[in-house]
This record gives structure tokens, sequence and C-alpha cells, in this order.
């Protein structure tokens, strides 16, 4: 069972870095679970295309015999990082250019391992 407050909490945490501006946990098949999205976006097609991205990057690793670490989408304001959280969930997150994108996946990371053991 998900433990929503939980993972609000753990959203909040991530919500601090400053140069964070959206978390969103997102289910394998596409749906919404917590967070928030980019302002001005359909939750619904965000959520659904952050699934389907990073299932297709896992697809297309795994053809590669390789791990899949992070996905991230560079834009002009900014960056997204999407990241597994386990066999039932991933995070997507949005931040200013103003953190690089290691440190960015390194921290989405850290907080996905606190996210799969919530959901």
């Amino acid at each position: 069972m998900v433990e929503y407050l939980a993972l609000e909490e753990i959203l909040d945490e991530i919500r601090s870095i400053p140069s964070v501006f959206e978390a969103t946990v997102v289910s394998r098949s596409g749906m919404h679970i917590a967070g928030d999205a980019p302002k001005g976006v359909h939750l619904e097609t965000f959520v659904a295309m952050s699934a389907i991205l990073l299932g297709a990057a896992e697809t297309a690793t795994a053809e590669l015999k390789d791990k899949l670490q992070y996905v991230a989408v560079e834009l002009a304001r900014g960056k997204m990082v999407l990241v597994s959280a386990g066999s039932r969930a991933l995070l997507v997150l949005a931040a200013s250019n103003d953190l690089g994108t290691t440190e960015l996946a390194a921290k989405a990371k850290e907080f996905a391992a606190k996210i799969e053991e919530k959901i």
C-alpha cells in the first residue's frame, strides 16, 4: 500500500533543494501518484509521457546489456531528470540550469530509493 503522507514528506524534502521546481512520483503505467507537475501542463499527459520515456530508455539499454542510471532532458530554461523508483514507480524532477545534471541525477536516485520503500 502506498504511504502517501510519507511520499509527500519526501517530495517536500526534494522541493527544498533551491534549484528544483517540481517533483512528481509516477506509476510505471503512467498514472500520477504524488507530487506536482510543471505549471501549465496537462498532468495526465505529462505523467504518461514520463513513464513512456523512462520505460523506452530502460528497454533500449537492456538490449545493450547495461543498466540505465537516469534519463536527462535538457531544456532551454532548465532540465528534467527521470529515475526509477523501483518496479512500480519513477521519480521526475524539474530543475533550473543552476544545478548540474549529474548532481541532480544523484539526488534523484537518492530520493527514489526512499520512495521505493514507501510504494
